[in-house]
């Protein structure tokens, strides 16, 4: 088949593939098809309150023991479908194929299986869409009677447990014999519940006792509440992490000090409830533990402690060394635990986080432990900790290779060699050098059908420190249990990748601590960017779509102005030149139609875009990031996250003597710092997201992101490294990066309005996942958002951001994708499709009925998107 032929061949066949498409979908979607016979299909558990429904509903599906295929898609079960498409044939031996480990599935295997089950003609068969499907997909369940019975037993258990004694659950199986399908329903009578009467605590330990009085506005027990198992069990842990936090090592460590007593002897409607705190039968009292002796050993080998290492000692901290590689000084910064001090759990945490964080050791033991002889006084409330630390080797050097794609570069190729050199001072400093490169094509501006060669090639070093590099003592405003580090930044990049190309330079300071697990503080005291344009003068070679635009405006203009024309030929003006004598042309502007109005509109827009995309720019900024994440922390099934980050750029340099430069055709005189413009702006981005889990593993993620950025002083406009634009694989999947979504919905001529950035961006996506099984995971999604600018520029590009127009400017679009994951990486393949395009013409703003769907937007990339 000839290449001409093979990209033609999906249209010419679209209706073909279409309906065999749909004959297989409707032949999986058989959903009985694998259900034997006399066998049903569970379908749907039902659950009828006849009496009352109570907040803990829900939880008790969970209690039921056979549960219906999950629907994937919300309204069919998908991974049935893909079980059912497989051939009935095979069933057998699949499933016993699946049962054996990975590593032994080959085609070995299955012909013994075929050989095993009198199979001998299909011997050598890969069975590979068979197998593919067996993998993705779930067998039918068939509904069981006894399963039915044990579950209304469960959840009348649940319900007891849940302070309703007198519940009554029945349940009746509704059998459908010509479809092979069966519902369960369940009648739930809650009936009334048993209360607490009143609420007494017997806590013999006076210490004890007089804590939990203190507090006591802070139990989750009262009287007049249902009698709650569930809360009681909330309380214990509340209790025992609360005189944890109080100094009492290993507080009900056995789980057996704290408990209830109900009396319902005479009541099981209204019950007294006691709370007892014993530490054994003989009501010994407890002791606020203290730690004793604080030991940190740096050794080469583990059986190296104590024999082989000498000990040093600061501040209450015994040090045990080999040797002098590691100061004592910075060791002791990453110790929270104090000696004499009361017992506190997160303090030995944090300990082990801040050492782990110096990337300088592996942690060998980390304990903690009564003093020996430790069962009675006095060594029965000293804690001695001791840590035990192998450092990692001094250099580590990662060669890599990473293959990616992007719609702007498509394939490329990024070798990297990345070294880090561990502990450089003595104090756990760290220099992390990497060398990296970009090589692939992007989409040529002289002819969008063809491409060129791209390339980005970069050198960064980091300097990074556990601790903070400041002057003085900060520890009484910023605690070491805050985890505090710093890094110096330093890099240079080389780049052509949109035809100009850029010469990189960058160097920052950056302070970071961490409050806790979930909160992150970064502010990065400098940050300065060179960002240098080479071949400015050949900017129209490169964007060759903006060159048409000023030939024929320029074209138009001659023939108004002959001279000019002249002139311009003969090399006495130039194109600069020409352009500030054409926008002043009052005269010539007030004599064009619409057509020559829309072509100076777009003229214009080029000549913003080529001052931006030329411009040599000095940005010095003070950032400051904040973060909260849940994500990945098992007391957040359904976790948030926020990304807020401020930067305030040029305020310093505006302190300097500096010079004005000529400025740009459209821009302005700017000041000067040894003959580069700087900029100056504030710029505020928020990144919130919000992850809800359901049936079980899948996911509904919601994201917002809102970025702001306003120019001030020296700057008329954000700079092109700074500004905003839309499209991309994290972004909005619909378009492109660079692809013509925006600004607004700007009617400037696509082929300037492609390179057009802005200062102000909303962007809404909401993404469905779910998983076919622990390799494959499905997606759906919908991105909406765009760009504006906070001003009108009065050039007609219509870009300004207007509180009652911004929802009907806002591009749209869906589809739907393919997550692999493969060990730690997860690759990414992202359909997407255009809903609405505002910057179409009104009356053609939704695209639904041009959708192709076989020429969706590609997206692949690494990673999640958000």
């Amino acid at each position: 088949m000839s290449c001409k032929h093979y990209k033609n061949s999906p249209q010419k066949y679209y209706k073909i593939i279409s309906f065999a498409t749909f004959v297989g979908l409707l032949y999986a979607c058989s959903t009985t098809k694998k259900v034997p016979n006399g066998e049903y299909l569970l379908t749907r558990n039902s659950f009828k309150f006849e009496d009352k429904k109570e907040f803990f509903d829900e939880e008790l599906k969970d209690y039921v023991q056979q549960k219906p295929n999950k629907k994937q898609l919300l309204f069919m079960p998908l991974t049935l479908a893909f079980y059912n498409m497989a051939s009935p044939k095979y069933d057998t031996i699949l499933n016993e194929y699946m049962t054996y480990p990975r590593e032994m599935r080959n085609q070995k295997l299955r012909d013994s299986l075929f050989i095993k089950y009198n199979m001998q003609s299909s011997v050598g068969k890969s069975l590979f869409f068979d197998r593919v499907l067996h993998n993705w997909g779930t067998p039918p369940v068939i509904l069981d009677q006894t399963k039915s019975e044990k579950s209304a037993e469960s959840i009348k258990k649940r319900l007891i447990y849940r302070g309703f004694w007198d519940a009554d659950v029945k349940f009746k199986q509704d059998l459908d014999s010509s479809a092979k399908k069966a519902a369960v329903n369940y009648f739930i009578r809650h009936n009334d519940p048993t209360y607490i009467k009143d609420y007494y605590y017997n806590i013999p330990d006076q210490g004890i006792k007089n804590i939990y009085s203190h507090l006591k506005d802070k139990t989750l027990i009262r009287a007049g509440q249902v009698l709650d198992q569930t809360v009681l069990e909330k309380e214990v842990t509340r209790i025992t992490d609360l005189m944890k936090d109080f100094g009492y090592y290993k507080f009900n460590s056995s789980n057996d000090e704290v408990y209830f007593i109900a009396d319902s002897i005479k009541s099981k409607k209204q019950v007294p409830l006691t709370l007892e705190i014993h530490k054994d039968s003989l009501d010994r009292p407890y002791k606020v533990a203290t730690f004793g002796n604080i030991d940190v050993a740096i050794v080469d080998e583990p059986g190296d402690f104590p024999k082989n290492t000498v000990k040093d000692s600061l501040r209450r901290v015994r040090f045990h060394k080999m040797n002098e590689k590691y100061k004592t000084s910075s060791l002791w910064r990453a110790v929270i635990v104090d000696s004499k001090q009361p017992y506190d759990q997160k303090k030995l945490d944090v300990t082990k986080r801040n050492f782990m964080a110096m990337n300088n050791f592996s942690i060998v033991k980390a304990r903690d432990s009564l003093r020996r002889g430790g069962i009675t006084s006095p060594n029965d409330s000293i804690v001695d900790v001791l840590y035990v630390l192998k450092p990692l080797p001094k250099y580590d050097l990662k060669v890599g290779t990473d293959v990616n794609y992007s719609q702007l570069l498509n394939l490329g190729i990024s070798p990297s060699i990345d070294l880090t050199t561990r502990n450089v001072f003595r104090g756990a400093e760290n220099i992390s050098t990497s060398i990296s490169g970009t090589f692939g094509s992007i989409r040529s501006t002289q002819d969008i059908d063809k491409r060129s060669t791209a390339y980005e090639i970069s050198a960064q070093a980091s300097l990074n420190f556990p601790r903070l590099l400041l002057p003085f003592n900060y520890y009484k405003f910023i605690p070491k249990r805050y985890t505090p580090t710093s890094s110096i930044l330093l890099g240079a990049s080389i780049q052509n990748n949109i035809g100009l190309g850029r010469l990189n330079f960058n160097t920052g300071l950056n302070y970071q601590a961490n409050v806790n697990d979930q909160i992150y503080h970064k502010l990065t005291l400098f940050n300065t960017q060179i960002s240098l344009t080479k071949n400015k003068d050949a900017y129209y070679s490169y964007f060759v779509n903006d060159e048409r635009v000023k030939d024929d405006i320029f074209g138009s203009y001659f023939a108004y102005r002959p001279q000019i024309g002249i002139d311009y030929k003969n090399n006495k003006l130039s194109i600069d030149d020409v352009s500030k004598l054409l926008l002043q042309d009052q005269e010539y502007r007030d004599d064009l139609d619409q057509k020559g109005t829309d072509l100076l509109t777009a003229f214009r827009g080029t000549l913003v875009n080529k001052d931006r995309q030329t411009q040599d720019v000095l940005i010095s900024s003070m950032i400051y990031n904040f973060v909260y994440s849940e994500i990945g922390k098992k007391d957040y099934p359904n976790a948030f996250y926020f990304n807020g980050k401020v930067e305030l750029a040029g305020n310093i340099l505006s302190l300097f003597n500096k010079k004005d430069n000529d400025g740009g055709v459209v821009t302005s005189p700017q000041k000067t710092i040894f003959g580069i413009p700087y900029a100056q702006f504030i710029k505020f981005d928020i990144d919130a997201r919000k992850y809800f889990k359901f049936n079980g593993n899948q996911t509904l993620v919601l994201r917002q992101f809102i970025g702001v950025g306003v120019p001030y002083g020296n700057s008329q406009d954000m700079p092109i490294i700074k500004s905003y634009f839309n499209g991309g694989s994290n972004d909005i999947r619909a378009w492109v990066a660079f692809g013509g979504l925006g600004p607004a919905d700007s009617q400037v001529d696509e082929r300037v309005r492609t390179y057009m950035t802005n200062n102000v961006k909303l962007t809404t996506n909401i993404e469905y996942r779910i998983p076919f099984n622990s390799m494959y995971e499905g997606a759906l999604f919908t991105d909406i958002g765009n760009t504006w600018s906070l001003r009108d520029h009065n050039d007609g590009y219509n870009d300004e951001f207007k509180l009652n127009k911004f929802l009907g400017q806002m591009g749209i679009g869906s589809g739907f994708g393919l997550r692999i994951n493969i060990a730690y990486i997860t690759a990414r393949i992202d359909l997407a499709y255009k809903i609405y395009d505002p910057n179409k013409a009104e009356g053609d703003r939704w695209r639904i009925k041009n959708i192709q769907p076989f020429k969706p937007t590609l997206n692949i990339a690494f990673g999640y998107p958000f």
